[in-house]
């Protein structure tokens, strides 16, 4: 019987196609609520930050898993701390293919499959993701992600490739590997990947984020922003709507920027208009406190992200106890 489910409930999400879900789908998310289940800040005893990130997405009715933090086990005992049930959620996004926001997936996959077959057994991924990589040009094998699909679909569980912007529920959105138009370089530069064009510099080609439109604008959530911020929310902005930002969420990649990168950076978002930012993982302190100034914006509606910190549509940032 669990295997039945379980083979139904994929067959109906592999049958939306990208133009089958545009087309049965529209309006505006009414109820969003991210809050972070991995970053590198904890925020109580039971609590545990990692140089990672994770966040639970609640969007009206439909609970989505953004990324799935870096150490096997600490997103699974981070939502039990907040006492948040994993086991209701189906479906899984993978911003890229780097440990840091892979490493916790068949571990949360394992964790509720007896019971709820369905839970986390679809993972949407970027064109790319799979590709063979080698690290530091050395020719050594490097990529996780490839590593570990066969252990998770041993699971039962799916991954589906997307090339291109999809409309996974009524005003939320994946925008699949997104275009590089401006010159951001948000990556090491000291891998390689095998492309169907052949061997190139690794510039994680399957940078994804999660687009959610709202009649206050959109919202923006990022795993590491690769492909830059600038970047990626330009894309949002041209596969949604041409509007503000309601907010920004998770990391930007930005904390070893130079400050001309940080000032440039800061002015190209203003120029979109940023009405709050929850910067987590590996955007940087500094980056948080310098978008305070250039996108006008205070210390409650910029913040340093913790374990536990969210953003709700209603209310805005709930930055928890240590991050205030």
């Amino acid at each position: 019987m669990r295997t039945l489910l379980l083979a139904l409930f994929t067959a109906a999400v592999l049958a939306l196609t990208p133009s089958a879900r545009a087309q049965a789908t529209g309006g505006r998310v009414k109820a969003l609520k991210i809050t972070i289940l991995s970053t590198m800040l904890a925020d109580g005893a039971d609590q545990l930050g990692e140089w990672g990130f994770s966040a639970l997405v609640e969007a009206d009715g439909h609970r989505i898993l953004f990324d799935t933090g870096a150490h096997t086990d600490v997103v699974l005992k981070n939502a039990r701390a907040l006492g948040l049930d994993l086991s209701d959620v189906p479906e899984v996004v993978l911003s890229h293919n780097h440990w840091d926001h892979i490493g916790g997936l068949v571990t949360l996959r394992q964790s509720v499959r007896e019971k709820h077959p369905a839970a986390l057994a679809v993972v949407h991924v970027g064109t790319g993701i799979f590709y063979p990589r080698t690290s530091f040009n050395r020719g050594i094998p490097d990529n996780p992600a490839r590593l570990m699909k066969p252990e998770y679909e041993r699971t039962g569980g799916v991954f589906v490739t997307h090339d291109r912007p999809v409309q996974l529920y009524p005003g939320i959105w994946l925008t699949g590997p997104v275009p590089r138009t401006y010159p951001e370089h948000n990556w090491s530069g000291s891998g390689r990947v095998q492309t169907p064009d052949g061997w190139v510099e690794d510039n994680v080609p399957e940078d994804q984020a999660l687009v959610f439109d709202t009649d206050q604008g959109l919202v923006l959530l990022v795993g590491c922003g690769h492909a830059g911020i600038v970047n990626t929310a330009a894309y949002a902005r041209s596969v949604v709507r041409p509007a503000r930002f309601r907010a920004i969420v998770g990391g930007i990649h930005l904390f070893a920027a130079s400050d001309e990168t940080l000032a440039w950076t800061g002015r190209m978002l203003a120029g979109d208009g940023v009405d709050a930012f929850l910067g987590a993982h590996c955007t940087g302190i500094e980056t948080v406190y310098r978008f305070r100034s250039s996108l006008g914006l205070d210390r409650r509606h910029a913040v340093v992200a913790a374990v536990g910190s969210s953003f709700d549509l209603a209310s805005g940032i709930d930055a928890g106890n240590i991050a205030q």
